[in-house]
């Protein structure tokens, strides 16, 4: 994927004019970089994360990359053009319940609205399988806002927009007042139907500027334009909630990359899987919630266009959590229902769906049976794993990794953290294997296939029961530990082949380089089926208006501009819509409606099962999408030449590891992947140690180094 690094004189030479798009992805344990200019090779870089103050280890890891480049941080960025990020601070706020503060206004007789939920559903949502085998002992999750902080405004607005009672102002201020007096720093709006008519959450936006000036407010009609009572209120607070603290920190990183030269844009990357400017994006939370997770499986869909693999499933598993996306088509999945900490919102995502196995989860025993669980608990960056020797005192995956002789204690991260096996081997005895009254080696074989076990069933969960093969699939692993037992699971799955990414344990990062610059916009409203394209282009016009006055003054031309759009259906009389993409060329033709009405009832019965479609019920359209993209640089690729099948000049010599065929320790050949060509074959059992991730290619398998250097796995 990269060139050999050139002599420092010569790459002075050649960076001379060029610019760069750095990208830096802030994960639960690692921060990882990738950097690029069209024509030169990518550069990665990675560091441990830093929390709370996740900027360190932004420019920790922009340090390791330039470090590479044998250049200073301060020159990477002066002749840097573009900054994209991606960040977990949004998903951090929430999980651990660290945000604002917040007031909730609400149509008085309404109050109950985020309690309510969405009536039993809100009891089990989000929970795991074995949790709602016991409704009984299941309840809603609490809310995000104090039963205190909600108040009733005397308004109303019909479903068509109308005003039937107008805004007491005076009951905003009054309430406004309180909340502020009660400690609440931050304010979510949501009135009855102001998806449709805005004037009133308007109204009140002005009010709280003129009372408290400090006061973050969060307007549902802003965020969440939709229909969903429960769902816009809650995507409203929770917008109100992670506010702030996302718009501090990207502030602050903005500041923090002017102070070290930098002069450029900065983008940061949005669950959907687009790319917004900070300034828009720092008034977004809600937008960044699993942004990371996204960019990984942006990432995937790159290389699998590269690759000429349009049908790809998408793991990632890093330190904290195991994530999995489906790509079908070379297109995206996108969330029906996205859902963060059991709370609904209403925003775009990227379909990924995750369990806390990661490298840093910990290995634990049930009180009471003694059998072995693998997370949710993380022991994340800090402490981190035992072997990590920064205080850690629980065994976690990484531990187990390198008890069965998959890491190397030299050469982690490249050599930059020497690892204690040994304080991992006391710990884990003493706290797992004794206890459960097995030899240390056994336990740790066990945890390791409880751990494989986890991700298969995960995987089976987003591709087998929605009816979908994963032997028609290929595999990509990547993050820092999904390198090491993929070859175990994805044998198990049968799926067609394994890809570890050249950029493996920074695929994330690399996602962001291949994302775009997306705005989306919609409109709520209802036409029958059917209606002339003339009614549908007048409702797609000021979209397509106000996308382009937004790209005019981010400074992009219309050549980059694209417009995708898509139509929510439904058959009459029932609640849940499909959304269908609307293709079309760009003056939409009664043909193209027809085409869409056939397209919908194709992915109504994909979705509901054969002879669900019933085009006689009648059907309508509800709400009208657009998705305004501007095509950024993508990095241009080298392939290399092959240069043979045999890897002897990155053999590093032998080590008794754990092969799983044999289920026990057996010897195996050791790589040095910056040795390995293109062309070469590994057999396995073998490890193939890089400087940002492990592979492992078990017995029975082939590893083949393509000529982007990323690593295939294949089963004999």
């Amino acid at each position: 994927m990269t060139k050999r690094s050139p002599p420092r004189a010569e790459k002075t030479a050649k960076r001379r004019g060029a610019r760069y798009v750095v990208a830096t992805d802030v994960g639960g344990t690692c921060t990882d970089t990738i950097v690029f200019a069209v024509g030169e090779p990518v550069h990665i870089g990675k560091s441990l994360s830093t929390p709370p103050n996740f900027a360190d280890g932004v420019f920790d890891s922009i340090k390791s990359a330039a470090d590479a480049m044998d250049v200073s941080v301060g020159q990477l960025l002066a002749d840097t053009a573009l900054f994209v990020h991606g960040s977990t601070v949004v998903d951090n706020t929430l999980l651990t319940r660290d945000g604002a503060k917040t007031g909730l206004l609400l149509t008085e007789g309404f109050e109950d609205t985020l309690h309510v939920t969405r009536g039993a559903y809100g009891r089990w949502g989000g929970l795991t399988e074995d949790r709602i085998k016991h409704p009984v002992k299941t309840d809603r999750p609490a809310p995000l806002v104090d039963p205190d902080c909600v108040r009733g405004i005397p308004e109303r607005v019909d479903y068509k927009g109308a005003v039937l009672r107008p805004l007491d102002e005076e009951a905003v201020a009054r309430a406004i007042a309180a909340l502020v007096e009660r400690g609440c720093s931050a304010l979510a709006v949501s009135f009855l139907w102001s998806f449709y008519n805005a004037e009133h959450e308007e109204r009140v936006a002005a009010i709280a500027k003129r009372v408290a000036p400090d006061l973050y407010v969060s307007m549902s009609s802003a965020i969440a334009p939709v229909p969903g009572e429960y769902e816009r209120t809650s995507t409203a607070v929770i917008n109100a909630y992670a506010g702030r603290i996302a718009r501090d920190y990207v502030n602050r990183l903005t500041e923090l990359l002017a102070e070290r030269g930098y002069t450029g844009t900065t983008l940061i990357m949005q669950g959907y899987g687009g790319l917004l400017p900070a300034a828009e994006a720092a008034d977004r939370s809600v937008g960044m919630i699993e942004c990371g997770p996204a960019a990984g499986v942006i990432g995937s869909r790159f290389l699998g266009d590269l690759m000429g693999d349009p049908d790809v499933i998408a793991a990632d598993m890093g330190g904290t959590t195991f994530k999995v996306g489906v790509i079908q088509g070379g297109e995206l999945e996108y969330a029906r229902e996205p859902m963060v900490d059991r709370f609904h919102y209403i925003a775009p995502k990227i379909d990924v769906i995750s369990i806390g196995a990661g490298g840093g989860s910990i290995v634990a025993l049930d009180p009471r049976t003694k059998v072995p669980r693998v997370g949710p608990r993380s022991a994340g960056a800090r402490p981190g794993p035992i072997c990590y020797g920064q205080g850690g005192t629980e065994p976690t995956v990484t531990d187990v990794l390198a008890l069965i002789g998959y890491m190397d204690p030299n050469i982690f991260l490249g050599g930059t953290m020497r690892l204690d096996i040994e304080a991992a081997r006391k710990a884990f005895a003493a706290q797992i294997a004794r206890p459960m009254g097995m030899k240390p080696d056994d336990a740790a074989f066990g945890i390791y296939r409880i751990a494989a076990a986890q991700i298969t069933d995960l995987i089976r969960e987003i591709t087998v029961e929605r009816g979908l093969d994963p032997r028609d699939f290929t595999l990509h692993a990547f993050g820092g530990t999904c390198g090491l037992l993929c070859g175990l699971f994805g044998e198990e799955l049968a799926v067609k082949r394994v890809v570890v990414p050249y950029t493996a344990s920074v695929n994330c990062a690399f996602g962001l380089v291949a994302a775009d610059v997306v705005h989306e916009y919609s409109v709520t409203t209802t036409l029958p089926v059917p209606s002339p394209a003339s009614a549908i282009e007048a409702i797609y016009a000021p979209l397509v208006a106000r996308a382009l006055g937004q790209f005019k003054a981010e400074g992009i031309g219309r050549e980059r501009i694209r417009f995708d759009r898509a139509i929510d259906l439904r058959y009459r009389r029932q609640v849940h819509e499909v959304t269908t993409p609307l293709r079309a060329e760009s003056k939409l033709t009664d043909r193209a409606v027809a085409r869409l009405v056939e397209d919908f009832e194709a992915l109504y019965q994909r979705k509901y099962g054969k002879g669900s479609a019933y085009r006689e019920a009648g059907m309508e359209m509800t709400m009208f999408r657009l998705s305004a993209r501007a095509l950024m640089t993508r990095p241009e690729l080298e392939k290399r030449r092959s240069a043979g099948m045999s890897p002897k000049a990155a053999h590093m010599g032998k080590r008794r590891v754990f092969v799983a065929a044999k289920d026990g320790f057996a010897p195996a050949d050791i790589y040095d992947f910056e040795k390995l060509e293109s062309g070469n074959v590994v057999k396995g059992p073998a490890v193939i140690h890089t400087p940002i991730t492990t592979i492992v290619v078990q017995a029975g398998q082939t590893g083949r180094i393509d000529g982007y250097r990323n690593t295939i796995i294949e089963f004999n």
